[in-house]
């Protein structure tokens, strides 16, 4: 298991180092100059290049991709061009609200999912699976965007429940915040949760199909106590695998969710920052999610050794 984890801790280090490189030069030959958006259309020249001088992008563009990295490596972020406020403050205030959203719309995704599933597998061919299947084809057809806006419509306009947008913030207390992340908690969930069910269903068909199963039954076992005590566990697999997946798409994917219901998370951070060529910004929250990815990756790999021990002997 040690072998298998080092193995997987060196593959990290390289994506990461390749996706510094990557985003660095992504960022670097979008059009327009931050200088020069800052300062507007009619500036003199030597102002921008005074400006320039003074955001550090006089130099070379190797000097400026070591200066990043080694920069956060150290904790770093460097300062942001617009708001002129270190960009590691800007993320972390912003993360408090991203990050309890994903594992809130994670938890319940799962929540969902996972009942449907073995619903569905459990009645292969009858009326509930169809009835299950019918559903998380819905679920997978409507757009998430599309969604926020009925349960604005619904549960904050018709009935008050919950407010339409905005975030007060952790000092509010715990049930505030919940309560502000809940409608775009179930927003981006339900999607997500008919692709786990679907995904959670066919594995647990395909294990159903399997020769210890059959064993299982013939010992005594009801189909139900084969299905907990054999499937769920071998089916697990594929299942761990979209959850990551998932887990990286609600970090960073929200954007439009956030958009929405007016978050100050890191998706409208982004948005705002490639509209005002915070370059800094961008390559500092980009990168950000990609160590979120590869580090879900990481734990999902794990996750698969554990379920599956024979994963451990491959390299």
């Amino acid at each position: 298991m040690v072998r298998y984890a080092l193995n997987r801790l060196i593959s990290l280090a390289i994506s990461l180092l390749i996706a510094s490189v990557a985003i660095f030069l992504v960022v670097e030959v979008a059009p327009g100059d931050p200088a020069s958006y800052m300062l507007g259309i009619n500036a003199q020249p030597d102002t921008v290049a005074a400006l320039r001088t003074e955001l550090g992008l006089d130099v070379s563009k190797p000097e400026r991709y070591l200066t990043w990295v080694s920069g956060m490596l150290g904790g770093d972020f460097g300062t942001s061009y617009t708001y002129r406020a270190p960009v590691a403050q800007m993320i972390a205030d912003r993360l408090w609200v991203s990050l309890p959203l994903a594992i809130y719309a994670l938890t319940l995704s799962t929540l969902i999912a996972f009942p449907a599933g073995l619903f569905a597998a459990s009645r292969r061919g009858r009326a509930g699976d169809m009835a299950v299947m019918g559903a998380t084809q819905l679920g997978v057809a409507i757009p998430n965007f599309w969604f926020a806006m009925m349960l604005v419509l619904v549960f904050s306009i018709t009935l008050r429940w919950f407010g339409a947008g905005g975030f007060p913030g952790w000092d509010a207390g715990l049930g505030a915040g919940l309560k502000a992340l809940t409608l775009p908690a179930v927003a981006l969930a339900l999607p997500q949760a008919a692709i786990l069910a679907r995904v959670m269903r066919s594995a647990l068909i395909d294990i159903l199909g399997e020769d210890f199963m059959r064993t299982a039954r013939a010992k005594g076992l009801s189909r139900r106590q084969a299905l907990w005590r054999h499937g769920v566990r071998n089916a697990l697999i594929p299942v761990l695998t979209i959850i990551g997946l998932q887990f990286s798409f609600l970090l960073a994917g929200a954007i439009i969710i956030e958009q929405v219901f007016f978050l100050p998370g890191l998706g409208r951070l982004v948005f705002q920052s490639i509209t005002q060529r915070d370059l800094i910004v961008v390559e500092s929250v980009v990168m950000l999610l990609v160590f979120a990815v590869i580090v879900v990756n990481f734990a999902v790999d794990l996750a698969y050794a554990a379920a599956d021990p024979r994963l451990r002997t491959r390299t």
